[in-house]
């Protein structure tokens, strides 16, 4: 361990459902043996096939994909078995809703639930993410916590976001534009979020996010300003 430090996890994109299972367990079997020697615990896992997240002229807002029930069911059993993969590893597979991707949105995350196995497939819960595409964040909090076993903090600028939509703005251009920041500098209600996992008795990690243009917001500053903003939260707690 370096200076004390420990890495949770790694981002994997999944092509299940363009590239097939045998594919997907390739790559994600030498994905996990990975982190299994750096000693993280989680593997978080994102499908990526028909995304737009990092298409430039393809509007976040309105040209999400969206998957067929063939194609939910392919999704659903490659989950399963890169679950399986992760846990001989000693890893748990979380898998991440992300905006611009075809688990986005709380009825997309009830369906990926209640089609994969709870032993193998388990949740990234991210505030940012789900407060873009919902306009809430404690409904999916409440309804999954049970299989939430990662956790992204990170806030969104009301007004940044209601400006991206009216531009039709694309996953890329809108972050660049502002529309995350750290928890305390945007709309989300974390006092709320944090009171939910502390009195459910959450574990795992919580990982401060917010994708920014660094012109714009000092990386080390909006670092510090978001651990002053959670530290201030925990004083309840601790």
């Amino acid at each position: 361990m370096l200076r004390g430090l420990e890495i949770p996890g790694q981002w994997f994109s999944s092509f299940i459902i363009r590239d097939g299972i045998a594919s997907a367990m390739n790559a994600f079997e030498q994905h996990c043996a990975y982190l299994q020697a750096i000693h993280a615990y989680v593997a978080v896992v994102s499908e990526q096939t028909y995304s737009i997240q990092g298409i430039i002229d393809k509007c976040v807002y309105t040209e999400k994909p969206n998957f067929s029930d063939s194609e939910w069911q392919l999704l659903c059993e490659g989950l399963n078995a890169l679950g399986k993969i992760a846990n001989a590893h000693g890893l748990k597979l979380a898998f991440h809703h992300h905006m611009g991707t075809g688990v986005q949105t709380l009825p997309e995350v009830d369906r990926l639930m209640e089609n994969t196995d709870p032993q193998f497939v388990h949740l990234l819960f991210d505030t940012g993410h789900i407060y873009v595409s919902d306009g809430d964040v404690m409904p999916l909090l409440s309804k999954h916590f049970d299989r939430i076993k990662h956790v992204h903090f990170k806030d969104v600028r009301n007004e940044k976001l209601k400006a991206c939509r009216l531009a039709k703005k694309s996953f890329l251009n809108s972050f660049l534009d502002g529309v995350f920041t750290v928890p305390g500098d945007g709309n989300i209600d974390f006092k709320s979020v944090l009171a939910y996992l502390v009195g459910h008795q959450y574990s795992g990690w919580i990982v401060v996010e917010a994708e920014q243009d660094p012109k714009k917001y000092n990386p080390l500053e909006y670092a510090q300003k978001g651990k002053k903003h959670i530290d201030e939260l925990l004083k309840n707690y601790l």
